[in-house]
């Protein structure tokens, strides 16, 4: 069995400059008014049952036939705060900047209304960005809800530096390991595997630092010449 980091081959100034900024950001206190969250997204096929699967019996397996319907896909958003072991997820059907927006304003309003503002991780998508506010609100609105924020991107070919995509792994691996057919039941799902863990308060440990990637990862880093 392959362990396997997505991380680049060679020294790159950029990569460890964005790595060292989101791992700065993980070493912050817990800050109710300053509030951590991590976020991700990735889409789940939908698949529906050709033919109705034999009834599980006591001691075999369920049975199903390995033909299906696809039924499309589903973009699943994972709004993620390790600190405080809570996860708020959210299914559409599309994944543009409109949506992100959209989850974003939820995010700010509904779900952390009186923080002073977010600190928000994330990979560097194009629609990760304040400029799909202005696409989506009225000027007004777009800048209201831009500095409600403080964004930190990873680095590309730094996904695993996101919180929230270890969520998601979760996720598909606990709960949408099988066939599911709509977005409801998709939804429903979802809801329920984070109403679970939200109420045993999970928190994700990160212990990686600084210290740990300029050792670990010291290839990633430019010789300086003196």
């Amino acid at each position: 069995m392959k362990e396997m980091w997505c991380i680049p081959p060679k020294a790159d100034a950029a990569f460890v400059c964005q790595m060292e900024e989101v791992l700065d950001v993980y070493r912050r206190p817990y800050d109710p008014k300053r509030p951590q969250i991590c976020m991700d997204e990735m889409p789940k096929q939908l698949l529906a049952e050709k033919y109705e699967p034999v009834t599980v019996q006591p001691g075999q397996p369920q049975k199903q036939d390995y033909e299906y319907e696809r039924q499309g896909t589903t973009n699943i958003f994972m709004l993620f705060e390790p600190l405080a072991g809570k996860r708020y997820i959210e299914t559409n059907s599309h994944r543009t900047a409109v949506d992100w927006a959209y989850v974003m304003k939820t995010l700010s309003d509904e779900l952390y209304p009186q923080a002073e503002v977010i600190v928000l991780v994330m990979d560097n998508l194009n629609t990760h960005k304040l400029a799909s506010f202005y696409e989506t609100f009225e000027p007004e609105e777009a800048h209201r809800l831009s500095h409600r924020f403080e964004l930190h991107y990873t680095p590309k070919h730094g996904s695993w530096l996101n919180m929230a995509e270890i969520e998601l792994s979760a996720l598909a691996r606990q709960c949408l390991n099988r066939r599911i057919p709509d977005q409801e039941m998709l939804d429903a799902e979802a809801q329920a595997w984070a109403k679970e863990r939200n109420d045993h308060v999970v928190k994700v440990d990160w212990r990686f630092t600084t210290t740990d990637a300029r050792i670990k990862l010291k290839h990633l880093y430019p010789k300086i010449q003196v």
